[in-house]
């Protein structure tokens, strides 16, 4: 079955050449102008991906891509044409997987979509597992098959990465994991990201986890571990 891909960008030729060239390799590509359009063919129809310009009228990526995460667990990768280490935070931040800057190449965004989505369906495929892999500190417990973290009974809202993160986390706990091996693990080899995109995930996954936060500790010079405190 081929890949579904909804392209969002308010440039003509960006949407069309993109939909010819994935086309032309198999992919099942929708195009819409704006972040509005986006929410709504998102709620009507499913897709694989998402490939999210910023910039737009009406609606801009960062906001649509929110509204979308409210009711799917679609994957997105986002365009822009500001390349700011503050933008690709923020979008870390709202849910989205991967961060490429305008002009792109067709061919390198081809290539991470399909990284994304393999290891989207490897995550999915894990949730139709009969046994759950869970890991319980007192009133947190972590659902990894489930993906679903809650305290005290309660769900915890986590962006996609902040679940990838706590995951890797428990999985080596108590193992001391440096922010380079992080980086490769929770957000590939290719990301272009720096130390920084790791250290700004572990302080909104430490306010997430309230009483718990101390369960993530922070190994000076070196990275993170996760331990019982409790």
């Amino acid at each position: 079955m081929a890949v579904r891909i909804l392209i969002v960008d308010d440039e003509d030729a960006i949407r069309v050449g993109f939909r010819e060239y994935a086309e032309f390799l198999g992919f099942e590509v929708t195009e819409a102008r704006d972040g509005m359009e986006a929410v709504a063919l998102s709620r009507a129809n499913d897709y694989d991906i998402i490939v999210m310009d910023v910039m737009m009228p009406q609606m801009d990526g960062f906001t649509a891509v929110k509204e979308i995460k409210r009711t799917k667990d679609i994957p997105v990768l986002m365009l822009s044409a500001r390349g700011e280490e503050y933008d690709k935070l923020f979008g870390f931040e709202v849910g989205i997987d991967d961060y490429v800057t305008k002009p792109f190449s067709p061919k390198e965004v081809i290539a991470r979509i399909n990284v994304i989505v393999a290891r989207h369906a490897t995550r999915s495929a894990q949730v139709d597992g009969l046994d759950h892999e869970i890991y319980r500190v007192r009133g947190l417990v972590v659902d990894m098959t489930a993906r679903l973290v809650t305290i005290d009974g309660s769900p915890v809202n986590l962006t996609p990465k902040e679940y990838d993160l706590l995951f890797f986390l428990v999985k080596n706990q108590n193992i001391a994991l440096s922010r380079e091996k992080l980086m490769a693990k929770v957000w590939g080899y290719d990301f272009g990201g720096d130390d920084r995109t790791v250290d700004t995930h572990i302080k909104t996954l430490r306010a997430n986890l309230g009483d718990y936060k101390d369960c993530v500790v922070t190994l000076r010079g070196v990275g993170y571990r996760f331990e019982d405190r409790f």
